[in-house]
C-alpha cells in the first residue's frame, strides 16, 4: 500500500466495470484505495460497484459502495451526504460516468439521445461538484478530477457524435471555471483527456466484435502503435489528486498516446494533393 493520498477520502462515480475487466473508474478506485484513501464507489450498477469493494478490501482498502444515477439532483446529494456522514469529509472527486449516446450530427440524433448524453456527461459533473463543494469548502480544499476525451477537441468527418463531443468538450469548460472559482479557497479542478485506452466499455458496446482486430485497428491510429489501459488513466488521475499537484489547477492533462497531438502524414498529404508534408 502506498501513502500518496494517505488519509484522504474520495468519491469515484462510475467505478464500476462496463463489462468484464476493469474500467477507468475501477481502475481510479482501486488506485485511491492502495494509494492510502477512503473510497466512496459511486455506480448506477450496484453489483459493478460491490465487485470493485471486493477487489479493494481484499487488498486491504477502505471503501463502500453507493447505488446513485448521478444525473439526478437527489442521488448527488444524498451521495455527497452519505460520504461526508461515513468518512468525515471529502477530499477527492473523481467523475468519471459517460454514456456514448446515438452517433449522427444534428440532424440524425434524436432530441432524445441529445438530452440525455447531455445529462449523464456533463450535467452530472455539475451536480457532483454542486454538492461535493461545500464539505470540501469544510476541509478547507480538495481536488476535482474529471474525466474528458480528445472528441472534446477533435471532430469526426465520419462517424460523427455530435452530443459526446459537446458533452466533453462541455466538461472542460465547466472545469475550468469551477477552477478558477475556487482556487482561492482550496479547491483544484482538472481535466484529463483521454484518448487510445482499451477498456472493457468497448467490448461491452460492440458484442461479436473481434477484439483483437479491433485493438490492432485502433492501435495504428496513435504514434506509438499500442493502446492504454485502464490504469494510465488511474495514475494520471492519483497524480492530479494528490498534493503533487498542489499548484495544477484548470489544466488539461491528455493521456492519449499522443493522439490529440498527432497528425498523420497521409492525412497531411492529401489535404496538400500530395507530395512532402509541409
Amino acid at each position: 500500500m502506498g501513502t500518496r493520498v494517505q488519509g484522504k477520502v474520495a468519491i469515484v462515480t462510475g467505478a464500476g466495470s462496463n463489462g468484464p475487466g476493469i474500467g477507468n473508474g475501477k481502475a481510479a478506485a482501486i488506485v485511491y484505495a492502495r494509494e492510502g484513501a477512503k473510497v466512496m464507489l459511486v455506480d448506477r450498477d450496484a453489483a459493478a460497484a460491490d465487485d470493485t469493494r471486493r477487489i479493494i478490501e481484499g487488498e486491504g482498502g477502505t471503501c463502500f459502495p453507493f447505488e446513485a444515477d448521478v444525473s439526478q439532483t437527489a442521488a448527488c446529494s444524498a451521495m455527497a451526504e452519505a460520504c461526508a456522514k461515513a468518512y468525515g469529509g471529502i477530499d477527492i472527486l473523481h467523475n468519471n460516468v459517460a454514456i456514448p449516446g446515438d452517433r449522427g450530427g444534428p440532424v440524425e440524433v434524436s432530441e432524445e439521445s441529445w438530452a440525455n448524453v447531455i445529462a449523464v456527461n456533463l450535467t452530472s459533473i455539475f451536480l457532483t461538484c454542486k454538492y461535493v463543494i461545500p464539505f470540501m469548502e469544510r476541509r478547507g480544499g480538495g481536488a476535482i478530477v474529471n474525466i474528458s476525451s480528445v472528441a472534446g477537441i477533435r471532430a469526426r468527418q465520419h462517424r460523427p457524435n455530435v452530443a459526446y463531443s459537446v458533452s466533453k468538450a462541455g466538461v472542460d469548460a465547466l472545469s475550468r471555471d469551477i477552477a478558477i472559482q475556487y482556487a482561492a479557497r482550496g479547491i483544484r479542478s482538472n481535466t484529463i483527456l483521454l484518448g487510445g485506452v482499451y477498456t472493457p466499455r468497448i467490448v461491452a458496446e460492440r458484442p461479436g466484435v473481434d477484439v483483437d482486430a479491433l485493438i490492432r485497428k485502433r492501435a495504428a491510429h496513435l504514434p506509438s502503435g499500442k493502446l492504454g489501459d485502464a490504469f494510465d488513466t488511474a495514475y494520471a488521475a492519483l497524480f492530479l489528486a494528490s498534493d503533487e499537484a498542489k499548484h495544477i489547477t484548470g489544466a488539461t492533462l491528455a493521456v492519449d498516446g499522443g493522439q490529440s497531438a498527432f497528425i498523420s502524414v497521409a492525412i497531411v498529404e492529401g489535404a496538400h494533393g500530395g507530395g512532402q508534408a509541409t
